[in-house]
């Protein structure tokens, strides 16, 4: 059964989050990986931008930027350049990703589909899950009593 999922990522920066987004996909993904690889060319799309305009703004030096995945084979994909066969239908633009992997401008990693930080913007999640992530992202309920 195929479905339309939903990409999410967040951006952070010396552990604060700057940016997130979440969106649907507008593409139905044949699998999970090609949904994840379509998330990650999102996420890398704000990497370069972010890249740039702290470059422009003279924050420091950006050298290379992280970019974190909880499918394996997304990250595969993402690394190597010999892998037509399960490839071949993801759009041209979705290799992105590899471009930047390749230029060493982004480094890919790994991280348990437990601890994916993203998962508050992409699925349903119940209490401890959502005050797991919450408190890994730094936020807080500005409604709570004091």
């Amino acid at each position: 059964m195929f479905d339309i999922s939903t990409s999410g990522y967040c951006v952070s920066i010396g552990g604060n989050l700057i940016s997130w987004k979440s969106k649907k996909q507008s593409v139905v993904a044949r699998s999970s990986a090609e949904a994840k690889y379509r998330a990650m060319a999102l996420a890398a799309c704000e990497l370069v931008w972010l890249k740039q305009l702290l470059q422009e703004l003279q924050f420091g030096d950006v050298t290379q930027m992280t970019l974190v995945c909880d499918n394996q084979v997304a990250l595969h994909i993402s690394s190597n350049p010999v892998f037509h066969e399960r490839t071949k239908h993801i759009e041209i633009d979705c290799h992105f990703v590899r471009e930047k992997v390749m230029s060493g401008d982004i480094k890919t990693e790994f991280v348990n589909s437990s601890d994916q930080l993203a998962n508050i913007f992409t699925k349903s999640l119940r209490g401890p899950r959502i005050d797991y992530i919450c408190n890994k992202l730094g936020t807080y309920d500005l409604y709570a009593p004091a």
